[in-house]
């Protein structure tokens, strides 16, 4: 136990120091290892510091700012000086404090995992295995997440600079920056080991063999090599231990314990007593404000919701909780919006007038129409030049400086503390769709179909048949990658699903990335800014470091 909690004060001191802290010069001493329960003492270290703190500080709460912030699911409703904004709006920073907590934290985990597989024997033991083998895993997730922040997709050459890969816990031994391919090649190595090394059924807040699967399921798909992505995605699906939550269940699937989820496979779990701090600062927190708790700035991006509202039955729709105004009864206010030719949001209260709805803008009344599409009802007006005029039918919103404010929850309420949440690494609904990805770039269409189906039935919306039901203009490979979209939203994928397939990221759409001279509309996957920049407080230490254009 004294050794477990030096190790956890240790572990607290490496994410919580100034942000131009070198990352190599704390690490685990083999005096610390040495005692009774001292290598797992030292692995739970390693979970610590690639979980972070309750502040939302360290790599997991990091990485998904910088995943997700510079998507086409989010957008922000104001500026500030924060880091995020400059990741969001794709200006990044050289001196950005919260991509440098990234790498900092990224490599402290990872020289604590060297420690640990440099100073255990193999062989000794199930349960040693097991724990050189979750350090095997924790070092690949932290170089996989960091590769794909700082290099280049994998497409794009296994040439181009990625991270430096280091592999010891010395620390005057300081590897200039590896290829993107060799980064993965040792990913894939050290996946690969773990798998074979870890043989104890765990919960799902611990690397397992499962977890390793899952992940090599992802990463070979990144890669580009298909059939290994089917046939790690099929290790994890046969194996039983997983299974997808209820239809009624799904919006609920955040909240409920980590520990009690059947679809997770891993996850950074935080606690309520030792992980959370008021929620103030937690990555929730800037989606919504729950019970007083949280900033609830940044909102769902109009381009998501329309998605997600062809289907009105989604339960996915479920995560996003819209602000309605309330009139003096506390009754809700009949409203239509929609989006104007400068991406702004337009909202305007409608009447009755018999069985008819109207709304008035610009001093003339409009009749509010509709036709079916599906299974979604549209409604309409005509303008004055007698154009079909679209808009969304629904209640007048609370806004933030213009913007509607689409509550998103799926990174709070677990167990219903307001800004709980435990970052998920993988989880079956992800792996049945890396399959169906594969799949569909093998043009194995029915497999493809029947993983997307799979994955639609839950959400309890239509089902395709065949090619036939897509919306037209779409194939296959389109079919799945919106699906990824709609499920895995607010997980981390979005950005590297979109550049990882040199497609463009879209961002037509009300926030305040649209703000300034330059705004950023459509970013190509070869666009520099697709990835960050080299810390340049890690350059300045080691300034052999070669920075990202």
């Amino acid at each position: 136990m004294k050794n477990f909690i030096k190790l956890l004060i240790i572990s607290l001191s490496l994410y919580s120091c100034d942000v131009d802290r070198f990352p190599y010069d704390s690490i685990a001493s083999e005096e610390l290892l040495s005692g009774e329960g001292g290598i797992e003492a030292a692995t739970l270290g390693n979970y610590a510091i690639l979980k972070g703190d309750a502040d939302g500080n360290g790599f997991a709460s990091q990485f998904h700012r910088i995943a997700e912030y510079p998507g086409d699911n989010v957008a922000l409703s104001g500026t500030t000086t924060d880091a995020l904004f400059f990741t969001y709006n794709y200006n990044n920073l050289t001196t950005s404090g919260r991509v440098n907590d990234f790498w900092t934290s990224g490599y402290q985990a990872i020289v604590g995992c060297n420690k640990m597989i440099e100073l255990t024997t193999e062989g000794e033991s199930e349960e040693t295995d097991q724990l050189i083998g979750e350090n095997y895993y924790l070092r690949a997730y932290a170089y996989f997440e960091m590769v794909n922040v700082l290099g280049r997709p994998y497409y794009q050459g296994r040439d181009n600079l990625g991270i430096p890969l280091k592999l010891s816990s010395l620390i005057d031994d300081l590897p200039d920056r590896n290829t993107v391919g060799e980064v993965y090649d040792q990913v894939v190595s050290d996946l690969i080991k773990a798998e074979s090394l870890m043989t104890v059924n765990k919960s799902n807040s611990y690397a397992t063999k499962e977890a390793a699967q899952a992940l090599l399921s992802r990463v070979y798909l990144y890669m580009g090599d298909n059939e290994q992505a089917i046939n790690y995605a099929n290790k994890v699906i046969d194996c039983g231990r997983f299974s997808l939550v209820s239809s009624e269940n799904l919006p609920n699937y955040t909240k409920l314990n980590p520990d009690d989820n059947s679809e997770t496979i891993f996850c950074f779990k935080f606690l309520e007593e030792s992980d959370y701090n008021h929620g103030y600062y937690t990555v929730g927190s800037l989606y919504a404000n729950i019970l007083g708790s949280g900033w609830g700035e940044m909102y769902a991006s109009s381009d998501y919701l329309d998605l997600l509202r062809k289907n009105p039955s989604d339960q996915r729709l479920k995560f996003i909780d819209p602000q309605y105004l309330l009139d003096d009864a506390g009754e809700k206010i009949p409203a239509v919006y929609w989006i104007n030719d400068n991406y702004q949001y337009v909202f305007k209260r409608t009447f009755e007038n018999g069985s008819e709805t109207y709304f008035t803008n610009e001093g003339t009344d409009f009749l509010l129409q509709s036709e079916v599409n599906g299974p979604q009802t549209r409604y309409y007006y005509l303008n004055t030049s007698g154009d079909k005029k679209y808009v969304i039918k629904d209640f007048d919103m609370v806004k933030r400086n213009g913007y509607p404010k689409f509550f998103i929850l799926k990174c709070s309420l677990q167990e219903d503390v307001p800004q709980l949440w435990s970052p998920v690494v993988s989880r079956l609904a992800e792996v049945y769709l890396n399959r169906a990805e594969a799949y569909a770039k093998l043009n194995q269409t029915e497999n493809a179909l029947a993983d997307v189906n799979r994955i639609r039935s839950r959400a309890s919306i239509a089902t395709y048949i065949d090619p036939s039901d897509f919306p037209e203009g779409i194939d296959i490979l389109d079919v799945v990658l919106q699906e990824r979209r709609m499920e895995l939203a607010y997980e981390g994928h979005r950005k590297f699903d979109v550049f990882r397939n040199g497609r463009t990221m879209n961002r037509k759409y009300p926030g305040t990335h649209l703000n300034g001279n330059s705004p950023r509309f459509e970013i190509p996957a070869t666009d520099n800014r697709v990835i960050e920049y080299i810390p340049e407080a890690q350059i300045n230490v080691q300034p052999s470091l070669i920075q990202n254009d």
